[in-house]
């Protein structure tokens, strides 16, 4: 699989033939720019947040999907089986209440391609419920993770969903870019957690893993750098 890093919390993910592309910013808002390639399918973590439901500058006629609204036994899509774990946004951040967004809007989602079992997180801004931990438990071999702290996942959190996860790779995302707005945390706070001989700065915005290259060292932290 080849995961391409857009910015914010958007990848283009690719195995088998089909293009996934996850949590597209609105460009205008975000101040990234526009992703302009085609996907098979697109998942969002909500339809609410500008930041990560905006599907309009991708090419195509990808399948689109809101992730909160699946059932809780999921669905597949184009051969790739989706699963979502609803989940709250920061419910202290005064800017839920001034954009008018329901605090509750948003999931992780869960879906495997090319072998490999993806969890993003979405936008979560608590604690992984402790059942939903228990239940990814050993079934993620990449996490997309929250790494910028403000308004998402408090990094101690983080750390400790990483630990009941398990997963085999952690790639950083949702962190401060001098091209953005948003007032959260640069990668390097995450990464000052992580022992240096598990991190792994690739030098591009894009990385091939398959089942069998997966590290030894996990969770190693592979970071990409952004396109958009």
């Amino acid at each position: 699989m080849k995961i391409t890093f857009y910015a914010h919390a958007s990848f283009r993910l690719e195995a088998d033939g089909v293009v996934v592309i996850t949590d597209p910013y609105k460009p205008p808002l975000s101040r990234f720019d526009p992703i302009d390639e085609p996907a098979d399918l697109v998942l969002m973590s909500s339809a609410t947040d500008e930041f990560h439901s905006d599907p309009s500058h991708i090419r195509g006629e990808p399948v689109v999907i809101n992730t909160l609204e699946l059932p809780p036994e999921g669905v597949e899509v184009l051969g790739i089986p989706v699963r979502s774990f609803p989940a709250y946004e920061s419910l202290t951040f005064d800017f839920q209440a001034a954009a008018g967004r329901d605090p509750d809007a948003n999931a992780l989602y869960h879906f495997t391609l090319g072998g490999l079992r993806v969890l993003h997180m979405g936008d979560i801004g608590n604690p992984v419920d402790p059942r939903q931990l228990e239940a990814l438990r050993g079934q993620v071999d990449i996490l997309l993770a929250l790494t910028g702290a403000h308004a998402t996942i408090a990094l101690d959190d983080l750390d400790a969903a990483i630990e009941a996860i398990g997963p085999r790779v952690v790639i950083p995302m949702h962190y401060y870019n001098p091209r953005g707005i948003l007032p959260i945390e640069p990668v390097e706070t995450f990464l000052a957690r992580v022992p240096p001989g598990r991190v792994t700065r690739v030098g591009g915005p894009s990385l091939e893993l398959t089942p069998e290259t997966l590290p030894a060292d996990a969770p190693h932290v592979y970071v990409l750098e952004q396109s958009r």
